[in-house]
């Protein structure tokens, strides 16, 4: 039996196994939206209340459960407005279908109204993306978009359909979901000659990112800590692989990681890095990163090996199956005295001072952390309030913290916090966010109220853009151009206007009251705390710094 091509697009993506879809309606996507009508009962659809909203909550659906996350917008500024959310996914490889809708094809050149070349803007952002100019590729088109998504290193796939071919009809066969399985990996001389590397090492560090979550492999990596007995370390994409807090695990690198942590590295005789790829953030001098070490680099996309920093061994693929290879010729070592030289330099690192008289950030996060324990998943925006949340959020499973690591999009944290909440229904969801973040996304809290999604958003309201005036206090003479962010905005009246409820704190005291009644309500609920502008994110290594330009006060 033939049927439209809008249904065909439906029909196809419950086959894959999509029972939530982001979006937002417009004419070129109406057709698709009159299919979803009739399929209410399968697929969901989440209306918000701008198309990068959307973006960012089928991104917080994926990050939080590993599925592949789905975003309809229409054509024109509905499909611009997608772009920044596309590329965030990009730079995190995070695995989403995006489908825009496009003018019939006989209007698409004309400047036709709302019509725009989706697929060329999106070009540098996508692992790939289509046009579908036939009704019969149509089904095909968006399985290969769902491989592609999820084959090797994974991120999103775009596909642009103009109205003529979700009108026209075709036959539909229904096929069995798209089954992406990794390849072993097979190179048994490269293992044993990493493993002697990892087997000689007197002074080793892992250093894993989000690689390791994207590649399931969180399991396999603590069995290699273990077994060995190697400190590890975490980017903040990596947030939740390492586990417990114990001896071994040290935390995040980088530009406001640990002290210790960063110590290790520059003293380190093998880095052994896994799922990363040496961000700016983390290899802040590449010409000085870890100068005294051997460095193999485990990753699964061929292109990261050498890119930042140059590395003496390389294993390419599955990041998984490569742990999993290595584990049985990795010797059993205790490397106490590398161990204790760690624990020496944790002496060092930056220790805040509690105040129950105000609100200070580390104090707002260690008792989210605590109250809403660890099965919550916590959410940032980004700037001050995401290195504070990455800090000291506590998380011991991945997926458990979804931030903006790469492209660093202030706006993402509260659709992110949407989408991981409508995949995870019974579980906390959280977002830490500043006041000129949540000033970019807060038109999303209407979404969560007419869902009746109980979150949380704790906007640390420090009257200024945080982290330009971290850096202006710190690299630019305290010359404070444009960073005081001067807001009239009262969030508890804005809560309560978009039918959420809403607290204004100013001493811990009072956050905690907030926050224990928050998560006890039904409804979205915005928290308002009252941070001191001079509050730095400490400590800091200045972009292109090294161990020796530490900032610790």
């Amino acid at each position: 039996m033939e049927i439209s091509g809008a249904e065909i697009i439906v029909n196809t993506l419950i086959d894959q196994g999509v029972d939530t879809i982001f979006g937002y309606p417009g004419g070129a996507v109406l057709n698709i939206y009159d299919a979803l009508y009739d399929y209410e009962d399968e697929i969901r659809h989440i209306m918000t209340s701008h198309e990068q909203g959307a973006a960012h909550a089928a991104d917080g659906y994926a990050r939080s459960t590993g599925k592949t996350g789905v975003v309809l917008a229409t054509s024109g500024p509905g499909a611009t407005n997608l772009v920044t959310g596309i590329a965030t996914a990009f730079m995190d490889s995070i695995p989403m279908v995006c489908l825009t809708g496009n003018v019939a094809q006989p209007l698409i050149g004309k400047d036709s109204f709302q019509e725009i070349y989706i697929t060329g803007i999106t070009m540098p952002i996508t692992k790939h993306n289509f046009v579908v100019r036939d009704v019969s590729e149509l089904a095909n088109v968006i399985r290969e978009a769902f491989r592609i998504a999820n084959t090797g290193r994974k991120g999103p796939v775009l596909i642009d359909i103009p109205k003529d071919v979700t009108a026209a009809k075709w036959t539909y066969e229904k096929r069995d979901p798209v089954s992406v399985k990794p390849k072993p990996f097979t190179d048994r001389a490269a293992i044993r000659t990493v493993a002697d590397v990892i087997n000689e090492a007197k002074r080793p560090v892992i250093y894993a990112g989000g690689g390791v979550t994207s590649g399931n492999a969180h399991m396999a990596l603590r069995a290699l800590i273990q077994k060995a007995s190697i400190p590890a370390c975490n980017t903040i994409m990596g947030i939740g692989i390492l586990g417990c807090e114990d001896e071994l695990s040290m935390g995040m690198v980088g530009m406001h990681g640990r002290v210790s942590t960063n110590y290790a590295i520059e003293n380190a005789d093998l880095v052994l890095a896994i799922g990363v790829r040496f961000s700016d953030r983390v290899a802040l001098n590449t010409g000085h990163y870890a100068p005294h070490a051997k460095i193999v680099h485990i990753d699964i996309d061929a292109s990261e090996i050498g890119k930042n920093v140059a590395v003496d061994y390389d294993l390419v693929g599955d990041v998984q199956s490569i742990l999993q290879s290595l584990l049985p010729h990795i010797e059993a070592q205790e490397r106490r005295p590398w161990v204790a030289q760690i624990n020496t330099w944790r002496e060092l690192d930056y220790k805040p001072a509690d105040d129950d008289n105000s609100i200070r950030p580390h104090q707002v996060v260690r008792t989210i952390a605590e109250i809403a324990g660890e099965q919550a998943i916590i959410v940032t925006d980004v700037g001050q309030h995401q290195m504070w949340a990455a800090q000291y959020c506590g998380r011991t499973e991945p997926r458990s913290f979804l931030t903006s690591g790469g492209l660093g999009t202030m706006g993402y944290g509260y659709g992110a916090a949407i989408g991981a909440k409508v995949a995870n229904p019974d579980r906390p969801v959280v977002l830490i966010t500043g006041d000129g973040s949540f000033h970019m996304n807060m038109n999303e809290c209407p979404t969560a109220v007419s869902c009746g999604l109980n979150l949380i958003t704790v906007v640390m309201n420090n009257k200024a853009l945080g982290m330009p005036r971290q850096w202006q206090h710190y690299l630019y003479n305290d010359r404070y151009a444009c960073s005081d962010f001067i807001r009239a905005t009262d969030y508890v009246k804005l809560a309560e206007a978009f039918g959420a409820e809403g607290y204004r704190c100013t001493n811990i005291g009072d956050f905690r009251a907030a926050f224990e009644t928050a998560s006890k309500s039904a409804k979205p609920v915005i928290i308002e705390c009252v941070i001191d502008p001079n509050e730095q994110v400490l400590p800091m290594i200045p972009a292109g710094g090294t161990i020796e330009d530490l900032i610790l006060e």
